[in-house]
């Protein structure tokens, strides 16, 4: 898809205009990172035996890890499942952000659909 000059210069103008105005831009900064901090995912693997909690800011909040995939003999398991429940949650995460992002670029200004 080609993007033409005009509609270019339209958003360009559009974001001009949104630079004039640092005032809205700090606000809808910081309501985007209090956004951000508000989503709680779950990631998971092996069947749900480890689950780790993290939030928008990539927090870790929880873990979960059940009994029988604690085996002294196989370390590698366990740091597997958790290095997989951790991409799952961070995936989720990622979705979630570019989704709040896509939103909220729709309600401005040259940047909807």
């Amino acid at each position: 898809m080609k993007i033409s000059e005009r509609e270019c210069m339209m958003d360009l103008n559009d974001v001009m205009k949104m630079l004039k105005d640092p005032a809205a831009l700090q606000r809808q900064a910081i309501e985007a990172q209090a956004r951000m901090a508000a989503i709680s995912v779950v990631g998971s693997a092996g069947g749900g035996m480890v689950k780790l909690t993290l939030s928008g800011t990539m927090d870790l909040l929880a873990i979960e890890i059940a009994p029988e995939v604690i085996d002294p003999k196989d370390p590698a398991l366990l740091q597997d499942l958790i290095k997989a429940a951790h991409n799952d949650a961070a995936y989720k995460i990622k979705d979630a952000l570019q989704a709040d992002v896509a939103r909220n670029l729709g309600s401005m200004p040259g940047f909807g659909a």
